[in-house]
Parts: C-alpha cells; sequence; structure tokens
C-alpha cells in the first residue's frame, strides 16, 4: 500500500512537473483533450496552470468552469464564469454555462437572465433556446418553454431531445395529439431512447388508447427492463383494459424496484380487489396510505444536458401521470379500500375509509353514494338518503343514487321515493322500472 502511495505521489509530481513545462497553448490543448476523454479533474489541472502562466485569459476561466460543472462543482464554475465574463463581458458561451450551473442548483430563475443574454448575444444559437426551454417548464411557464422549443428545433430539425422536450410541454399543456407526434418525431430520429417510447404512451393513455399505451411501454421496458416507473405505467393501463393478473405482475415488479412506491401498492390493491383477494388488497391500501402523501415522492429535476436531461423528461412525465391518477392526493386509496373492506364484511371500518375520502376530495359524489349504501346496511335509513342526495347534487346525472334514494324513501313510507325511480329509469337505469311496476302503481 506504502509503494503504491509513493508511486502515486512520483506519478502527481512528474504531472505537475510536465504542466510547469508547458507553453500557456500547450496547456490549454491539452486540458480540452483531456476533457474530451472524460478526464476532467486532469483537465482542471490544465486549466489552472494556464490561468496562471495567463491570468487575463477568459477562455482558461472559461474552459476551467466547464470541467468544475462535469465535476458537479457548480458554484466553483460559475465563479469561473464570472471571471470570464469580467474579463469579456460579450462572452455568449460563458452565459449560457453560467445559466446551466445556475440551473443546477435550482435558480432557474437566475439561469434565465443569463440564457436572454447569451441569446441576445447569439440569436441562432439553438441549444440556448433548448435549456431555456427546460428553465421554462420548471417555472412552469409552459407555453414560453413550448416557444423555445419551437425555435430549438427550427434550428436543429434533428434533435431527438428537442421534440421530446417539446412532447413533454405539450403534455403539460394538455395537447395530447401534438405531443404524441413529438414523441413519434424523436423515435423516428433516436429509436432507442427509452424516454420517447414512455412519453408517447403516457400520451396515448391520455387519449384513451391503453392499448397503444401498453405497447409503448413494452417497447420502453425493453430498453430498460426495471424501470419501475414504466412498470407502474403500463400495470395501470393494464387495469384499465381489465387485465388485472396482468396489471398485478407489473405492479409486483414496480414494487420490486421501488419499495416505497405508494402508487404501485395502491394499484395493486386495485387489482386484487378486482380479482377477489379483499384482505390481500386491503394489505396494500394499508401500505399506500401509510407511506403518505403520493406528491412528495416526487423525483427533483437534476437540470442537465445528455442523459440527465432525458431522465428529466421522464419524471416529467411521471409527475403529470401522479396528479392525474391521484389527484386530489389519496382519497382514491381510501375508497378503494373501503370498497374491499366492504366486500370482506368490514362494513363500519369501509364507512370510516369513505369518510376519510370525502374529507381529502368533498366532491367525490362515488363515495357519497357508496357510503351511503353502507349506512343503509346497518339501517341508517336517514344518513344513507343524505349520502344519496349529496352524491345527486355532485352529479346531476347519477341514475344509481336515485334508485338507491327512492328505493329508501318508498320503504320508508315517503311518496317521492317513485318519483325517485321515475328519474333514474329515465336517465337509463332500467331496473328500476321493474321496481315501479311491482311498488308504485
Amino acid at each position: 500500500m506504502k509503494k503504491s502511495f509513493l508511486s502515486s505521489l512520483a506519478f502527481l509530481l512528474i504531472s505537475i512537473s510536465s504542466f510547469a513545462q508547458k507553453s500557456f497553448q500547450e496547456l490549454m490543448e491539452y486540458g480540452v483533450q483531456q476533457s474530451n476523454i472524460g478526464n476532467h479533474a486532469s483537465a482542471q489541472t490544465a486549466f489552472s496552470q494556464a490561468i496562471a502562466l495567463k491570468p487575463e485569459d477568459a477562455n482558461a476561466y472559461y474552459n476551467r468552469a466547464v470541467t468544475k460543472a462535469n465535476l458537479k462543482d457548480n458554484r466553483g464554475a460559475i465563479n469561473d464564469f464570472d471571471k470570464a465574463l469580467e474579463l469579456n463581458p460579450r462572452y455568449a458561451d460563458a452565459f449560457a454555462g453560467r445559466g446551466q450551473s445556475k440551473a443546477r442548483q435550482d435558480d432557474h430563475k437566475g439561469a434565465l437572465q443569463d440564457y436572454n443574454s447569451c441569446i441576445a448575444l447569439n440569436p441562432i444559437d439553438a441549444n440556448t433556446y433548448f435549456i431555456r426551454g427546460l428553465s421554462k417548464s420548471k417555472l412552469e411557464n409552459y407555453k414560453g418553454a413550448l416557444s423555445d422549443f419551437n425555435k430549438s428545433l427550427d434550428l436543429t430539425p434533428d434533435n431527438a431531445q428537442g421534440y421530446t422536450a417539446r412532447g413533454v410541454v405539450k403534455q403539460k399543456l394538455e395537447d395530447y395529439r401534438g405531443s404524441l407526434d413529438d414523441f413519434t418525431k424523436a423515435i423516428e430520429i433516436s429509436p432507442k431512447r427509452s424516454t420517447s417510447y414512455s412519453g408517447r404512451a403516457y400520451s396515448k393513455m391520455k387519449m384513451g388508447d391503453f392499448k397503444g399505451a401498453i405497447t409503448d411501454y413494452g417497447k420502453a421496458l425493453e430498453i430498460t427492463p426495471e424501470d419501475a416507473e414504466s412498470l407502474y405505467f403500463r400495470g395501470y393501463c393494464k387495469s384499465q383494459m381489465e387485465d388485472f393478473q396482468g396489471a398485478q405482475v407489473d405492479f409486483d415488479r414496480a414494487l420490486g424496484q421501488d419499495p416505497e412506491n405508494a402508487m404501485a401498492y395502491y394499484g395493486r390493491g386495485f387489482a386484487k380487489s378486482k380479482l377477489g383477494s379483499t384482505k390481500s388488497a386491503i394489505e396494500d391500501f394499508n401500505k399506500a396510505v401509510s407511506i403518505g402523501n403520493i406528491e412528495n415522492n416526487k423525483v427533483v429535476f437534476s437540470g442537465s444536458i445528455t442523459k440527465q436531461v432525458l431522465d428529466d423528461l421522464r419524471n416529467g412525465v411521471q409527475e403529470r401521470l401522479k396528479m392525474a391518477e391521484m389527484s386530489p392526493e389519496r382519497s382514491e386509496v381510501y375508497y378503494n379500500r373501503g370498497l374491499s373492506k366492504a366486500r370482506n364484511g368490514e362494513t363500519k371500518a369501509a364507512i370510516d375509509d369513505y369518510n376519510k375520502a370525502i374529507a381529502l376530495n368533498p366532491t367525490y359524489s362515488e363515495a357519497y353514494f357508496t357510503r351511503g349504501m353502507l349506512k343503509s346496511q346497518i339501517n341508517d335509513q336517514r344518513g344513507a338518503i343524505q349520502d344519496c342526495t349529496n352524491a345527486i347534487k355532485l352529479n346531476s346525472k347519477y341514475a344509481e343514487a336515485y334508485y338507491v334514494r327512492g328505493i329508501i324513501r318508498h320503504a320508508l313510507g315517503d311518496t317521492d321515493g317513485c318519483n325517485d325511480l321515475s328519474k333514474s329509469g329515465e336517465l337509463g337505469y332500467t331496473p328500476a322500472y321493474s321496481v315501479i311496476r311491482d311498488y308504485c302503481n
């Protein structure tokens, strides 16, 4: 071990000595060469030596800033970009680089100022329009982001990342047809990016094409087989196609990769309840609830180009889906756990869950209606009527709620019960007419 340490020290001394013998230009060329092959630490040393020889050279500070950024030293990178801009206030690339370092520190407002300065100096820089679009998206300025991605793609029409980014923003703006076209174009240009397939799958899902979404999530999983997000999303789509066994398999695999994924527990519990495994379903719903607020499980954008950008875009799709399928927050978890408890004969415990679902989402008409039916089972007929009434207030065409309220009213001697049954039939719930024939004439 000692010999190895001494050998490393000797090598370091030789390297420093060799740097000392190089000219400024040689050090700059060597630094660029090392940076190009990924030896960023060596590149940083070379640029530092160059700065020592020529401290007034803006390019040397710029290049060292880039190596620091590659080494994830964003604060150090910003300091060097500052110095480069002090020496050359019209250094467009330095503005762009400093903006990216600020974005990596989640200072997107500061990043936008630098990107604006860069574009003012170089209005045909496609990459700066692209990264400015990413920061605008993070600030939820989706229309501004769309404009920037459009400009970037006008300048570089074969950029798969640009189409993927624009596809995500169009999803934010609920232009699912437009986003589907963008993901398709990204796939044509670069068919080995899993995020393009998963992005297109989400757009298909939002358009009701669950079969097509399952196919695209499958293609994404061929590229990244153990991606928990795509496994969860595909499981959700399979549930929508009533393939509950297939959905359970996907949720199992998703949980194998991400054991704290509340959404996957919720989805698996729902599939199990549909397959009749009520006790196991309740366990999964309990786990989903215990993990807590699902919205707190979002992954934060890293804000870099290359692989990290693609990860960010995928996470953007994940955020969107989570909000779409679990809003508001956990109300559906309680609703479905309550349904499983009811099937398991735990009526009072089921009512407790519907109370929680309604507290989280006071506009959840199905929760009022189902709670009303359960109240009727424990002979709280007035409470059942009130819940059905609340459901009807929220959904004036809720035929089943009129039907149940009508039966209970009739049983209590209220002649309005037959009016409710008639309204239920008008809304398309034909069993109401059999009851009317037998009891209302």
